[in-house]
């Protein structure tokens, strides 16, 4: 057992001045069941009876001086400390108490045991107790006991630790200590962990020797700030800190090293923090902004991960390991303890049993996502690649590079241009009756519907060739052949807009309003449609196999729900093939024609967001069984940053018929 002080049972903290009215407003609602349940119970021993029952409304409301004055046998002050401490030391949210045995507890005919039983001058009360340590958790309850005596006619209650409860005793206090179990792994598709172990340090204090605890803990909330002014609940801080075990080191905050160490030095000099070196597997192999962070949890966080996490805990603030972080980081077993005035543990009083961490498994195949990587590596833009295994819907890697820590690669909200030409053209050799040796024109301008196209214009040739050359006017032009349910029904069919069912955020993509003839035709050009990386390699793979599977990348725990496969039309889907090929052998694509197998796109989507202009180049294709997009922010080659993905890929990686590490 660790006495860290972390995943106490959970609580909602309102903010200090609401809470002590919150708790009074508790404990007085109480009293009438306190009060209640004396009156009808007790008329058999009239005068003790009072006695009781001031001392224990006193102590429940937090009148600690007017509880000490019914009492005899010590100081006064000390019997106030003494039951003061009992929520401190808890940090319980609310106590409850009343007298006899409760109906939590079995209730008991008072008829045949009396909750006060007098014997002359003496007597001995039962009552209950009902402790809240956390406002979703299981209170702590049990049965207490008071001796009383008869002093010049007046009933007082014996002063005994064992009030408190009955395994406390002399010079012992409560505290609660926790089992915090290691994090499980999350595995790439080999069973490998994604992590490795590096250096952190581990900011804490030993409770007993600080010489204001309070003053502490708000200096160190007020010092560490954290990604978007995110802050630690210095409330809950000082909660842990008084509950803990006095003389124990508690691990309040765990900071990275080396991108945390500004903060770290300033932590040093708050008195009464303490920093040891820790190691721990935290961070990610490789795609880590999938992979996501380890952190301090934050006011913010605690509320999107619940419980039973404490301000300061190490949780994931970010990608799987945020999203599956109750099952990366099961719960801590929790127990109350008596302890003596050394601060050794003498018994244990309760125990909560936790939940062992589970590891989440992935479908990344290593050797692809290295691959994917180095391909990105040495872009001076910002850019994102993943893949995916078309004939499952496995991806396989997830690679964004200079993204700022986001997962571009499936939440990058894009324009395609022409790249979404693969859907427009299955679209129309479906519904607008075309085939690849349609003539079609490629003008440098055109205008439809008021809109204006342009590109480098070519002579008339078939509709294969107009397609290879990236020709925005011809789609334009053909825009006309379907109507915009048709558009919308092709785009459906390959998953754009549609569920996936996948475990991570990711953006399924979308289609403008198309209300009118030039807004159809400026979305078959792939304007004004938004769509992720991750998207346009599932209508890759789509081309590639003939179906449209939604992508899935956590094998454990499973996918919730089971989106089912799309078949396409077989023959549109095989003039698409043939339109693809010829890209990446004579057309804007054959910068990636490493391989005989490749087949694919390349666009250069330009447009303006947020008052800017924006340029996206794709390319968007596949290579044995293997869908992938690449996306770069910027006017480069997507077609080269293609090829030295896929020179690098084994054959048996590509096909998807082994792993190799």
């Amino acid at each position: 057992m660790t006495n860290r002080g972390r995943g106490r049972l959970p609580r909602r903290r309102l903010p200090r001045g609401s809470r002590t009215v919150r708790r009074r407003a508790v404990s007085l609602a109480a009293c009438g069941a306190l009060v209640t349940t004396m009156t009808t119970g007790c008329w058999a021993e009239p005068s003790a009876m009072p006695a009781v029952r001031d001392f224990l409304i006193a102590w429940q409301v937090g009148n600690y001086p007017a509880a000490a004055k019914k009492t005899v046998g010590t100081d006064r002050k000390a019997v106030e400390s003494a039951l003061g401490a009992v929520r401190a030391q808890l940090d319980a949210a609310s106590l409850r108490l009343s007298l006899g045995v409760s109906d939590d507890q079995g209730r008991v005919d008072d008829t045949k045991v009396k909750a006060i039983a007098k014997n002359g001058d003496d007597a001995d009360a039962r009552f209950s107790v009902k402790i809240d340590l956390g406002e979703n958790g299981q209170p702590w309850e049990y049965l207490g006991h008071m001796h009383l005596h008869r002093v010049g006619g007046k009933w007082k209650v014996v002063w005994n630790p064992s009030i408190i409860n009955p395994q406390l005793g002399p010079g012992q206090r409560l505290a609660v200590v926790s089992d915090v179990p290691k994090r499980a792994p999350i595995e790439d598709g080999a069973g490998r962990s994604m992590l490795h172990e590096v250096y952190s340090y581990d900011i804490g204090v030993v409770p007993g020797r600080l010489a204001d605890a309070q003053a502490t803990v708000d200096q160190l909330a007020k010092v560490a700030k954290f990604a978007g002014g995110r802050r630690l609940d210095s409330e809950r801080l000082l909660g842990r800190v008084r509950s803990a075990p006095p003389q124990k080191f508690l691990s309040l905050l765990t900071l990275r090293y080396p991108e945390q160490s500004a903060l770290a030095q300033r932590l040093k000099q708050v008195p009464g923090l303490k920093i040891n070196a820790i190691k721990a597997p935290s961070a990610p192999n490789y795609a880590p902004e999938l992979v996501g962070e380890l952190g301090p949890a934050t006011a913010d966080l605690l509320q999107q991960v619940g419980a039973p996490y404490q301000p300061g805990d190490t949780i994931g603030v970010s990608g799987v390991q945020l999203l599956q972080q109750r099952r990366l980081a099961g719960t801590p077993s929790v127990s109350v303890v008596a302890q003596d005035a050394t601060g050794k543990q003498t018994q244990v009083l309760k125990t909560w049993p936790g939940i062992a961490p589970q590891p989440v498994s992935t479908t990344l195949d290593p050797t692809v996502q290295r691959k994917a990587d180095n391909a990105l590596k040495a872009l001076h833009y910002p850019a994102s690649l993943v893949a995916l295994r078309p004939n499952t819907g496995q991806v396989v890697a997830v690679a964004n590079h200079a993204t700022g820590g986001e997962n571009r690669a499936f939440e990058a909200h894009y324009q395609p241009g022409l790249a979404f030409g693969m859907v427009s053209a299955e679209a129309l050799f479906e519904q607008g009756g075309m085939k690849q040796n349609t003539k079609t024109s490629c003008p440098g301008s055109v205008t439809v519907g008021g809109k204006t196209f342009t590109n480098k214009a070519h002579a008339d040739t078939a509709f294969a060739n107009t397609f290879a050359l990236g020709c925005a006017t011809t789609f334009a032009q053909l825009s006309s052949k379907i109507d915009a349910r048709a558009l919308q029904s092709a785009a459906s069919q390959l998953g754009i807009g549609r569920g996936w069912g996948v475990s991570v955020p990711a953006f399924t993509g979308s289609l403008p309003p198309l209300n009118s003839e030039g807004a159809k035709a400026a979305a078959m050009a792939g304007q004004g449609v938004e769509v992720s990386p991750l998207a346009m390699a599932l209508v890759a793979g789509a081309a590639r196999t003939g179906t449209w599977r939604s992508p899935y990348l956590l094998t454990d725990p499973p996918k919730a729900a089971d989106i089912g496969a799309q078949n396409l039309p077989s023959d549109p889907v095989a003039n698409l093939t043939t339109l693809l090929g010829r890209t990446t052998s004579k057309g804007v694509a054959r910068a990636a024609h490493v391989t005989n197998d490749v087949a694919g796109t390349a666009a250069t989507a330009q447009y303006t967001e947020g008052g800017r202009q924006k340029t996206v180049s794709w390319f968007v294709g596949s290579a044995g069984e293997l869908a992938f997009a690449i996306a770069i922010e910027g006017p480069y080659s997507a077609s080269s940053v293609a090829a030295a993905f896929l020179r690098g890929i084994p054959a048996k990686a590509r096909t998807g018929t082994g792993t190799a590490g």
